[in-house]
This record gives structure tokens, C-alpha cells and sequence, in this order.
């Protein structure tokens, strides 16, 4: 059960979908986020950068965010699930390109403290074929989700049954953060 009563069944509204029905106006804007970070039109596709955030989810220890992003990189990568299992276990093993593994060192720096972030590790995306854009995209993300995994666990709310992971994927991908809100 959530911290605090969000008016809503939580089985239903698993993560930070209750939050989100709690306060529809703070929902909007960051909807509109993820929406611009995870699917508008990027060099980075979506399935890398939901996989971003479900790294930066991971490391954070947001069951919820981990779980869910992890569908939703999967549905939208040619390698799925295993790809995404295989980065989550061990980035340097994982069967990426070395630009995707550099933009992720960028975001589990991140995910510490935006002060790891190094000129060395900027240069190194960009020596793999990373643009400032997507250098910068992926620091936004990272931060971003920091900020929801928080959201979702400082409000204690429940993880969602795995295979509500599965059917959020598929509205994500066909209506986005904004239209499947």
C-alpha cells in the first residue's frame, strides 16, 4: 500500500500510474518528458534510449521503473528481453555497440552524481560516434529517471504483475507517454 491514499485501486494503478492519477497536473508535464526523451524523433532509437532508463532504473533499485522500461526497450529492440537482461547483468560483456556501452557508462555516472560525469568518458562517446545531442539526451534521461524512480518508491507504491509490464510495452509503443496516460 502507497504512503498515502492516492484515490485509486493501486492493483490497477501499479507504479507510478497512481501517483500520476493522484496529481494529473504534475502527471502532464512529465508525461510530455518522457514522451520527448524516449520517442520523439532522435538519432539514439527508442529501444536504446527506454533501455538507458531502465539501466539508470536498475541501478537505482526501482523495481518498478526497472521492470517496466525493461519491457518497453525490449519491444522495441531486434535482441528483446535477453539483450536487455545481458546489459542489466554486465555492461561490459553485453553484446552492444561501444557507443550504446559509452552513453550508459555516461548514465550510471549519472545515476551516482552528475559530477561523474568526466570529460573522459564525454570523449570517449563521442571517439565511439556519440553527438553532443545524445551525449546530452542521455544525461537528461538518466537524471529524469532518477527523479521518477524516487517519485515511485518515496510514495511506496506497488510493482505491477509481470505480465502488466508486457501489455504497457505494447500501449507505449503504439500510443506513447502522452496518449496511453
Amino acid at each position: 500500500m502507497a504512503h498515502i491514499d492516492l484515490g485509486v485501486d493501486e492493483a490497477l494503478f501499479p507504479g507510478i500510474t497512481g501517483p500520476m492519477r493522484f496529481r494529473p497536473e504534475t502527471a502532464k508535464p512529465l508525461n510530455e518528458l518522457a514522451e520527448v526523451l524516449l520517442r520523439a524523433p532522435n538519432s539514439l532509437p527508442a529501444g536504446e534510449r527506454e533501455l538507458i532508463a531502465a539501466y539508470v532504473s536498475g541501478l537505482n533499485e526501482c523495481s518498478f521503473c526497472r521492470d517496466s522500461h525493461s519491457a518497453f526497450a525490449a519491444a522495441q529492440l531486434d535482441e528483446g528481453m535477453t539483450l536487455v537482461q545481458q546489459v542489466r547483468a554486465d555492461l561490459d560483456a553485453a553484446p552492444v555497440s561501444e557507443k550504446l556501452r559509452s552513453l550508459l557508462r555516461i548514465a550510471g555516472a549519472v545515476q551516482e552524481t552528475g559530477r561523474k560525469v568526466t570529460t573522459e568518458l564525454v570523449e570517449q562517446a563521442r571517439a565511439q560516434g556519440a553527438t553532443d545531442v545524445e551525449i546530452h539526451d542521455t544525461v537528461l534521461i538518466a537524471a529524469a529517471f532518477c527523479m521518477f524512480n524516487r517519485y515511485v518508491d518515496g510514495l511506496g507504491t506497488l510493482v505491477a504483475r509481470p505480465e502488466d509490464y508486457e501489455e504497457s510495452a505494447r500501449r507505449i509503443v503504439a500510443d506513447g507517454y502522452i496518449g496511453s496516460a
